[in-house]
């Protein structure tokens, strides 16, 4: 499924669409983790627009590929792009956040359709994932689980866990993403709790590590199409992504792990965001 240069224009313009639409939520209700939900912006669009076999008019589609957020704070950011994809209205989003809304800042699976799992306390969404891609093995199905860590949440020891496990059954129906921005919620990765060598340390637990820019969507086309034919082991992208990607005021800064913007800075935000990929 090689990606053309037409996909990839098509695609750099939906990434802004997603950036514009997370910058309005944010502005709209007062604050999100805004940081990482801009940093993943490629991987998303990518497996929505591309990759995932789904059908927003009809979200519980028993043969539907299954996403997980595993960083669940990113929800604002799903929750746009399940927008875009029409499985309900956009103007929904602009209650996000707010008592009543069925949009709380973690997205709830019995709540916004499109979304497979709840999650929010890190480390929880990789061992749904292993437990979907059994699922799909022993009820011999041909759907895949996709998944999408963020770095900081791979200090937390369920991640591991699953890891061995996903590699201990051979999950090869199994992909997973971390979303490797280098800044969790109280500073640098590297200071809060070292994780290199990363790709080293996914490797010994038995899965094929591909690390990649994570806002590059040719790499992220090759890294997918690698993962959709390789047999006999789960296979993890590491993508090397900015913290805050397309808002310069933003970009790399750990306070902005969660943030809410006024007027003015929403407008500022959108002025400055231009090409991000």
């Amino acid at each position: 499924m090689a990606i053309t240069d037409q996909e990839i224009a098509e695609l750099k313009q939906l990434a802004r669409k997603v950036r514009e639409d997370i910058i309005d939520v944010t502005g709209w209700s007062g604050g999100t983790h805004i940081g990482g939900s801009l940093s993943m912006v490629e991987i998303v669009t990518s497996l929505y627009w591309k990759y995932l076999r789904i059908q927003p008019h009809n979200p519980h589609w028993e043969d539907r590929d299954r996403f997980v957020l595993s960083k669940g704070h990113g929800g604002v950011g799903h929750a746009v792009v399940l927008a875009l994809k029409g499985y309900f209205p956009p103007e929904q989003l602009r209650d996000f956040n707010k008592s009543g809304s069925a949009f709380g800042m973690h997205l709830d699976c019995n709540k916004v359709p499109g979304v497979d799992c709840s999650t929010g306390s890190m480390g929880h969404g990789l061992p749904m994932a292993v437990g979907l891609s059994l699922g799909a093995r022993l009820l011999k199905k041909e759907w895949r689980t996709y998944c999408v860590m963020g770095d900081g949440e791979c200090d937390e020891g369920s991640i591991w866990e699953a890891a061995m496990s996903a590699a201990h059954y051979k999950l090869d129906n199994l992909l997973g993403f971390v979303d490797r921005n280098g800044l969790m919620i109280d500073g640098p990765t590297e200071k809060v709790m070292a994780l290199e060598p990363f790709v080293d340390k996914w490797t010994a637990f038995g899965w094929k590590a591909l690390p990649i820019d994570g806002h590059d969507f040719r790499q992220l086309a090759q890294a997918i199409d690698f993962a959709l034919e390789h047999k006999g082991q789960p296979v993890v992208v590491i993508a090397k992504t900015v913290k805050g990607k397309g808002v310069e005021f933003m970009e790399n800064k750990a306070a902005w792990h969660y943030g809410g913007l006024n007027a003015e800075l929403v407008e500022k935000a959108k002025r400055g965001l231009g090409d991000a990929s």
